[in-house]
C-alpha cells in the first residue's frame, strides 16, 4: 500500500515471539484477521510482527491470543510504518487488493460473501493525498451497515490511506455544495497541486473538478500582465490562481458566495503568495459594487453563466473594453443536419482540418461574409451557433449598460470537457470594445 508520493501507509500488526508465530498466524487466518497484503516482519528485538486487517484488533482476540494461543508469551499491538507488500499483493490491482481484504474480513464477522457484495465494491476513486474519495454508487448493500464503522478502516488500509470519504449528489443550492460524507478521519481538508499551484479545500464542503485542468492550463498561458481581472465565480480559486500565479494579472477581484469556498480561497491565496493582489467579494455577485474596472472577466459557471453577463458588461472598462471568458454547457445531437447557420453552400470538403481552432474574424456591426468564418470539424456547429447567439446578447447588454455602441469579436471557442452525453462544457473568448465616438 502506498500513500501519494510513494510513502507506504502504516498497518497494525500483532507482535509475538518466534516460537508462537505459527500458532498466532493460524489463529489470525482462522478468524479472517490476517492481512495477506503485507509480509510478516522480523523486528529488531527478535520478535515477529504479523500484519492484521483494519486499524485495530478487537480486544477479545487480543485476550484469546495471550491466554490460549501464546500462553506465557508476548502478544502486543504495534504499527509497521514501512510495511512490505506480500508477493501476492504485488501482483494485484488496487481493486483486487480491496476485494480480497474486505471479503476475508467480512467473512470473519459472519457475513456470507456473495457476487452482489463484490459488485458493490468500488472500482475507481479519487485520491487526495492520504484521503480517498469513493463514488456514490458503491457500498450500497444493506449488509455493509452492520459492518460500520470498522469496515472503513479495512478499506483504507487495503488502499493505503488514512482517511476515507464518499461522494453523494451535488446539492442544488446555488453554491454547488458536494454531498460528501467523511467515513474515516478527523477532517476533510486536502491539498491538490495543478501546474505548480496548490489548492487546499475541505472536500466535504467544496467541489474540485479534475476535468477543468486543460482550461486552467490555457488560462495560465494568457497574456494578462498589468491587467485587472474580475472572476465572477471564483470558488476556491480554480481560475483566479492561474491568472495571478502564471498569467501575471496585476489584480483580481474574486467573487464567491459559498462561505466554505471563501475560507479555502483565502488559504490558497496565502499559500501561493498572491494574497496581496486579490480582493475577495463575498456574497451574491449580482450585488457587486464594481464598475468600469476590468480588462478581463471570467464567467466560470456551468451549466450557464448568463445571469452574470450584465455584471460582466458593467465591470468592463468603459474606455477600452476587454475580454469575456464565458463558460457554458452546450447540447449537440448526432444525426441532425450539422451545417452551421449561414453556410448552406459550404460543402464538407470546404471544412478545415480538425486541428484548427475557430477564429471568428467578423466584428459585430460591420459587414461580414459568413463564408469566411473558420469552422473546424473539431468545433461543433452547435457550439458555433451558441457563441453567435451569446455574442448578439452581449452586444445588446453592453449598449444598454454603457449607453453607446460596442463592437464584439469572437476570439476563440475552447472545449473543456464532455459534461454528459451530447453535452459539452465550452468557453467562449469574446473581445468587447467600445465604438469610437463620432463628432
Amino acid at each position: 500500500m502506498e500513500k501519494e508520493g510513494g510513502k507506504p501507509a502504516a498497518v497494525v500488526a500483532v507482535v509475538t515471539e518466534p516460537r508462537f508465530t505459527q500458532r498466532c498466524r493460524e489463529y489470525l487466518e482462522k478468524e479472517k484477521l490476517l492481512d495477506r497484503q503485507h509480509r510478516v516482519e522480523k523486528m529488531p528485538d527478535g520478535t515477529v510482527a504479523l500484519p492484521v486487517l483494519g486499524d485495530a484488533l478487537p480486544e477479545q482476540h487480543l485476550r484469546e491470543l495471550r491466554s490460549r494461543v501464546a500462553p506465557g508469551g508476548t502478544c502486543a499491538l504495534t504499527q509497521l510504518l514501512g510495511p512490505v507488500p506480500s508477493r501476492k499483493a504485488q501482483g494485484c490491482s488496487p481493486a483486487q487488493r480491496l476485494c480480497l481484504a474486505v471479503s476475508r474480513w467480512a467473512e470473519g464477522r459472519g457475513v456470507t460473501w456473495s457476487a452482489e457484495l463484490e459488485a458493490d465494491l468500488p472500482r475507481s476513486w479519487q485520491r487526495h493525498g492520504n484521503l480517498l474519495l469513493l463514488s456514490e454508487n458503491c457500498f450500497q448493500a444493506k449488509q455493509w451497515k452492520h459492518l460500520e464503522p470498522e469496515l472503513w478502516g479495512v478499506v483504507a488500509s487495503a488502499l493505503g490511506v488514512q482517511r476515507l470519504a464518499k461522494r453523494g449528489r451535488v446539492s442544488p443550492d446555488g453554491t454547488r455544495t458536494p454531498a460528501v460524507t467523511l467515513l474515516l478521519g478527523d477532517d476533510g481538508w486536502v491539498e491538490h497541486v495543478d501546474n505548480g499551484i496548490r489548492y487546499t479545500f475541505d472536500i466535504t464542503q467544496c467541489m474540485f473538478s479534475f476535468g477543468n485542468i486543460t482550461e486552467k492550463l490555457r488560462v495560465a498561458s494568457l497574456p494578462c500582465a498589468g491587467q485587472v481581472l474580475v472572476d465572477l465565480y471564483a470558488g476556491i480559486g480554480y481560475f483566479t490562481l492561474p491568472f495571478l500565479v502564471h498569467a501575471g494579472a496585476a489584480f483580481v477581484h474574486a467573487c464567491e458566495w459559498n462561505p466554505h469556498a471563501v475560507v479555502a480561497l483565502k488559504r490558497n491565496l496565502e499559500i501561493n503568495g498572491v494574497a496581496d493582489r486579490c480582493q475577495i467579494h463575498f456574497g451574491d455577485n449580482r450585488e457587486l459594487n464594481l464598475s468600469n474596472i476590468a480588462d478581463r472577466v471570467n464567467l466560470g459557471l456551468i451549466p450557464s453563466s448568463e445571469e452574470g453577463w450584465p455584471i460582466a458588461c458593467r465591470v468592463l472598462r468603459k474606455d477600452a473594453g476587454g475580454i469575456l471568458h464565458i463558460h457554458q454547457n452546450v447540447e449537440s445531437f448526432p444525426g441532425r443536419n450539422l451545417q452551421p447557420s449561414g453556410n448552406s453552400e459550404m460543402g464538407k470538403e470546404d471544412w478545415p482540418c480538425p486541428q484548427q481552432i475557430i477564429s471568428h474574424q467578423r466584428e459585430n456591426g460591420a459587414p461580414g461574409d459568413s463564408r469566411r468564418k473558420v469552422l473546424s470539424a473539431a468545433i461543433k456547429p452547435e457550439w458555433h451557433r451558441w457563441a453567435e447567439s451569446a455574442e448578439t446578447r452581449i452586444v445588446t447588454l453592453l449598449q444598454q449598460v454603457h449607453g453607446r455602441p460596442w463592437r464584439t469579436h469572437i476570439l476563440n471557442i475552447q472545449p473543456v470537457k464532455s459534461y454528459a452525453p451530447h453535452v459539452d462544457h465550452i468557453v467562449l473568448d469574446l473581445e468587447c470594445r467600445p465604438c469610437p465616438l463620432v463628432g
